[in-house]
This record gives structure tokens, sequence and C-alpha cells, in this order.
């Protein structure tokens, strides 16, 4: 009978971008606590040198921050070397970074009798080049680290990857269709990767969470001014069969699994973390 546990984690390398982020954060800490020497990456070099110093600190294990652009190859390139020389070999990947923008979001959810001659309040009125940011940073940035990360992997003959996806994914919002569909095409990627490296020793799956609270978001779901929570946040959790928002740390538990020899037969999966958002048909 097999040992199961995390120990096979420990003294691994991971490569962690948007790291420096709310949820990248949260995900960083869960890899040094597991003994997992960490690079953090982030368009925010300070942040991710700051972060990485502070869970160095308190968990003892090797962690390093690195400013890096996940849509320059040089850039990243650039800090592979940096890596190799201060922590080695690279075993594990997680492509964090991600994002919206403004120009690719609708103010209205739906096109009305009382919106319709107003254009720009709807899918009429965005902007291609929010389009564009947002598929190369969600997309684009999933597969450019890929690129330079992996192939430390592929010389080693094993390795994990993991995608952080989005249950917009599967289900888009309204008014941000750019982000859903990039999210879409980063499932699609993992299922092809996958695939791809099946034989190579090297994993690949994504986690798609559901609705966190974050200063990022936390905005748009509650009223500023009266901390209510705003018509938006209401859906969300009519929606949510568990009737909350999860915390970032309850995506560690996923992290860890799909990194571990416990889920070694385990590739090509995007396993949601959603508190049932998806398995909910709305009665």
């Amino acid at each position: 009978m097999s040992n199961i546990n995390l120990n096979d984690l420990k003294g691994k390398t991971a490569v962690l971008t948007g790291g420096a982020g709310v949820i990248g954060s949260s995900l960083a800490e869960s890899l040094c606590r597991s003994g997992v020497r960490t690079a953090i990456l982030d368009l925010d070099g300070e942040k991710a040198i700051s972060l990485a110093q502070k869970l160095k600190k308190e968990t003892g294990t090797d962690c390093f921050g690195y400013k890096a652009d996940v849509l320059n190859k040089e850039s990243l390139l650039g800090v592979k070397e940096e890596i190799n020389r201060d922590i080695g070999k690279i075993d594990i990947l997680i492509n964090g970074a991600g994002g919206n923008s403004a120009k690719a979001t609708t103010l209205a959810e739906q096109i009305t009798d009382e919106n319709k001659e107003k254009p720009e309040e709807t899918f009429f009125g965005l902007d291609l080049s929010g389009f564009d940011f947002v598929f190369d940073l969600n997309f684009k940035g999933t597969v450019l680290p890929t690129m330079v990360f992996a192939t430390d992997m592929l010389e080693s003959g094993k390795g994990a990857i993991v995608n952080i996806s989005s249950m917009n994914s599967y289900k888009p919002l309204t008014k941000i269709p750019a982000y859903s569909a990039a999210k879409a095409s980063v499932n699609n990627f993992t299922q092809w990767l996958a695939v791809h490296f099946a034989k190579t020793g090297i994993r690949v799956n994504a986690i798609a969470p559901g609705f966190f609270l974050t200063q990022q978001n936390r905005f748009l779901l509650f009223d500023e001014k009266t901390g209510k929570m705003k018509p938006r946040g209401e859906k969300i959790l009519a929606n949510t069969p568990m009737g909350r928002y999860g915390e970032v740390e309850e995506l560690q538990g996923t992290l860890l699994y799909l990194l571990s020899d416990m889920s070694k037969f385990v590739t090509g999966v995007v396993i949601p973390v959603d508190g049932g958002y998806s398995a909910f048909g709305g009665v």
C-alpha cells in the first residue's frame, strides 16, 4: 500500500506567475509551507520581492521574488536564468497571471428597449483593444511562461503545471465577454497541452475558482458608502449553493493535490472550486 501524502513536494522548485496578487500570495504561502522552494513572479517586482522575504521569514523555505512580464519572452528567459542560479531547476509552474479590462466590459448586462439606443453601453461599444489586452494577458500569458519554464521539466522527465482559470470559462458572466472567453481558451489549452505532454512525465491541470471576495472586486459587489451588497453581489450569492464567497485559502488544498503525487494519474482536468456554483441551475 502506498503512503499518500504531500511530502513529495518538499524541496521542489516552483515558479508562480502573478504571484504578488491576492490569490497568488495565498498560493505562494501554501507552497512555502509545504517546503516548496518558490519563485514569485510579478510585474510589480518590489511587491514580489517583499512577499518572498516575508514568506521565507515565516516558513523557513527559500523564496525569491522577481519582476517579470509574462508577455515578454526575453524577460522570462532572463528570470529563468536567475531562478536556476538562485534556487535550481524548475519542477512546478503555476500560471496565475490574469485580469480584465474596462475596455472589454459592457455597462449593460443585456440589450433592452431602454438602452438599445445607447450602443456605447452594450456590446457595440466595446473596444477591440480591450479584447487584445485581455486575451494576451490571460491566454498568451499562460502559453509563453509555459514555453520558457517547462523546458526544465522536459529535461528531467517530470513536472506539474497548474493554470488558474475561472468559472467564467464555463458560465460566462454578463458584462465581461473577453475575460470569460479568454479563460475558456485557458481550459482548452490545458487539455491540449496535457495530451501533448502526457508521455513526457509532465502533468497539466487547471483550477477554476468561483467567486472570491478580494480587494480588486469588492467595489463591484458592495456599496462603498453603505457597505451593503449590490444587486450583482446578491445574484452571485443566490446562485452559489453554499451562500457565501470563497476564501483565497480555500484554493490551496486543490493546488497542492494537483501538484503532488496524490494526483499522479490526473492530467487534463479543470477543477471548479466554487461553492457549488457550477452545479446549480438557478432553481
